[in-house]
């Protein structure tokens, strides 16, 4: 069985049991306290937890879907049998109970239905683990008595850390859960083990099935939830690697396409060096997708994640030879992957950051090889000088100091990265519309029309990076990677000019971000949105040229703005363009 295969059966028979399927969400999290969206349920928080209803925005209890997601934390164990930065989670829900909803009855009924009816699985092979009950609450007898009523006779009870999902120190919606576990058999480790052995690979997690039903209060009391949810999450690659009876994700099609095609532009083979190309292959799949959430590459945050994905490529591309100018090759192979499903994935733009990282990498590569050679110890400062000024990783600064006997704080470097981090926060671009003058508000408009033009002109992965508005001129910085030609340029003040003049009205809605965004307006900075927004609406009749959230003012109409004339248009930094712009 193929990925493309597996992820429309999943889909397809929770569909056909009454489920909604619900798009992914973007890798990037509406909470801005966690970098990456990790798991499936992350979408679903403010509904399971109640406090949106889930009747109104889905119609339906029941949601079923294939979540895309990324971690960071086990970056250095990439190329073993188990971890990938990137990976899909599927899922099904039913949040709330009333005579529509099932809880861990339907839950466990669907789960072995699925795997052993549809895929095939053996049931004898399956080891469940099940809450073994704490001082304030018991043990789950009730979901075990479930399996047992469905033929399961392997059973493993563990505690709080394994088996109870919820807020540890947090107040929130909480509960026991469930996990299949599939044996692989004694050739995959120990004679007489069983799930969450420390020494072996024998067992599998395949499904976790959440049984949200307490409520963990201020006092860290746990409380009967009047509203218990099912939440549960499949890892995509484990099961698929189970499925074909591979020791991982790397030897089925997510990854066995790319690799071959790594394989025919390098000069060591697979064989030889498995864990290069694994670190490859991974970070090339992981890079395009968070290329294709409009993250560049830069020091800080979820920028310098995409940047430490690149610089491992090159660096591992190295180990095995592996010629770079194939990147639009290799990237090919991963866009006929998954653009199916994920069209936000341009080959073009993933490609072009790629060469831009590389080219800059290089460049930086023996100046800071050459500076680390003149030091005879590192201190945090200097380490961080050298991640700040040559765009080092940490695990490379280590590496080439251990190749001196030198020994690298961490801790320090952590913490001289944290200041820099809360320095450029306050410095960050203002947004726009404080204390604006008549001209900065019509700066303002014309800013939205530029926008839209830009994406018209240059494509919708144009992203606004920041902005500053004053009496006499717009700035805007935009992520692009190429020069703009004088005809582009051309194109976007001809554009900007005609909705002047065709006198698009400018409409200020209300409305809370949830509906914003879905209603499609453009939103580039949600971490620091409130609830409630304004919508700004660019339209000519039944025509709507521009939609953005936005803390405005603007002007009614766009005939009162005047001529729009670009006047220079420059880099700002790696993969951004500025553009000044004025009125007349």
């Amino acid at each position: 069985m193929d990925s493309k295969e597996l992820r429309s059966l999943f889909l397809n028979y929770f569909q056909e049991k009454g489920h909604k399927i619900v798009a992914s969400s973007s890798l990037i999290p509406d909470d801005d306290t966690v970098l990456f969206t990790t798991a499936g349920m992350q979408q679903f928080a403010p509904y399971l937890s109640s406090q949106k209803n889930v009747l109104e925005k889905f119609q339906t209890r029941h949601l079923c879907s294939c979540q895309k997601c990324f971690r960071t934390d086990d970056i250095e164990e990439i190329g073993d049998d188990t971890h990938q930065t990137f990976f899909e989670m599927l899922g099904n829900w039913s949040i709330g109970q009333d005579q529509s909803g099932y809880f861990k009855e339907g839950a466990i009924e669907y789960a072995l239905d699925f795997l052993v009816n549809k895929l095939g699985l053996a049931k004898d092979k399956f080891h469940i683990t099940i809450f073994k009950g704490n001082s304030f609450i018991p043990k789950d007898e009730e979901a075990k008595k479930i399996w047992e009523r469905h033929g399961i006779t392997y059973f493993h009870e563990f505690g709080e850390a394994d088996n109870f999902w919820g807020p540890v120190s947090n107040v929130g919606p909480c509960g026991p859960c469930s996990e299949i576990h599939y044996d692989r058999g004694e050739e995959y480790g120990c004679k007489d083990c069983g799930p969450n052995c420390d020494y072996c690979k024998r067992f599998v997690e395949i499904w976790n099935l959440v049984f949200m039903e307490y409520f963990k209060n201020e006092k860290g009391e746990y409380e009967k939830l009047k509203q218990t949810n099912i939440d549960t999450g499949i890892g995509f690659e484990r099961l698929l690697a189970i499925l074909n009876k591979e020791n991982s994700a790397y030897e089925t099609d997510l990854f066995s396409d790319l690799i071959k095609e790594i394989e025919k532009h390098a000069a060591l083979k697979y064989k030889d060096d498995k864990i290069a190309y694994r670190i490859i292959a991974d970070h090339l799949r992981g890079s395009s997708f968070l290329i294709g959430e409009n993250i560049l590459p830069s020091n800080t945050e979820r920028g310098y994640i995409l940047r430490r994905l690149l610089r491992r490529i090159i660096r591992y591309a190295r180990i095995i030879d592996l010629d770079l100018n194939s990147i639009d090759r290799l990237i090919k192979v991963i866009i006929l992957k998954y653009h199916h499903i994920y069209p936000e994935l341009n080959q073009e733009n993933i490609v072009n950051i790629f060469n831009i990282e590389k080219q800059k990498f290089a460049r930086t590569l023996e100046k800071g090889l050459k500076e680390i050679e003149k030091l005879t110890e590192i201190t945090p400062r200097q380490a961080f000088f050298l991640y700040q000024t040559f765009g080092f990783p940490i695990e490379m600064i280590k590496e080439e100091a251990n190749k001196k006997g030198i020994e690298i704080d961490e801790k320090g470097f952590k913490e001289e990265l944290k200041k820099h981090q809360e320095i450029s926060r306050k410095g960050a671009e203002k947004k726009f519309g404080k204390n604006a003058s008549e001209k900065e508000i019509k700066l303002h408009t014309a800013t939205h029309l530029m926008h839209q033009a830009l994406r018209d002109v240059l494509g919708e992965s144009v992203q606004q990076m920041g902005s500053s508005i004053n009496n006499e001129r717009l700035r805007f910085d935009f992520s692009y990677t190429k020069k703009l030609s004088q005809e582009q340029i051309k194109e976007i003040e001809d554009i900007v000019n005609q909705r002047i003049k065709s006198g698009f009205k400018v409409i200020k809605e209300e409305m809370p971000l949830e509906k914003a965004l879905a209603t499609g307006a453009l939103a580039f900075f949600k971490e620091k949105y409130k609830e409630v927004v304004n919508v700004y609406t660019i339209k000519n009749n039944n025509e709507i040229y521009s939609k953005e959230i936005c803390a405005g003012p603007h002007i009614k109409s766009s005939e009162n703005l005047g001529t729009f004339k670009i006047l220079k248009e420059s880099s700002s930094g790696a993969n951004t363009r500025r553009i000044r712009a004025v009125i007349n």
